[in-house]
């Protein structure tokens, strides 16, 4: 029996471009763990993609069944409207983000992944804390480079 995983993803960046970092709060039964990273200059989209990545990414079984929860609908639009697809034929000429985009592929294709929309500051627990947990990642002192941005 595969695991079932909630995940509830948020990024966050000022500016945008500007600082920025990513909240994912991974719940799966009784267990529960909380990751964040922020960065020194990024964009939201970026943050918003990389929560998914880092929380896919962590988990430690392949072919789980997570139900990602997100306020992103660039993120969620791209996928379920299998636009990310498309991008790949045309090998993302002309797309950005396309080092977080290939990087999300190789590991959404262990797992059974559900997206689900919230809206953003909706009082969800779970979408709350990951945005809590992004913004106070993006306000750290000495955050790295994100080093695949490209502000072209």
């Amino acid at each position: 029996m595969s695991a079932k995983i909630t995940m509830f993803t948020d990024g966050a960046a000022s500016g945008n471009p500007g600082p920025g970092g990513y909240g994912v709060v991974l719940i799966s039964g009784k267990h529960r763990k909380d990751l964040n990273q922020g960065y020194k200059l990024t964009t939201n989209n970026r943050m918003e993609l990389l929560a998914v990545i880092v929380g896919l990414e962590s988990l430690k079984n392949p072919g789980c069944d997570v139900t990602i929860y997100s306020d992103s609908k660039y993120v969620i639009d791209s996928v379920d409207k299998k636009w990310v697809f498309g991008w790949v034929k045309k090998r993302f000429k002309g797309k950005k983000n396309a080092d977080l985009w290939m990087r999300f592929l190789e590991i959404y294709k262990k797992h059974n992944v559900k997206f689900v929309w919230v809206k953003g500051h909706s009082n969800i627990p779970g979408n709350e804390r990951a945005d809590e947990l992004a913004v106070m990642a993006s306000q750290a002192p000495n955050l790295p480079d994100d080093v695949g941005y490209n502000p072209e």
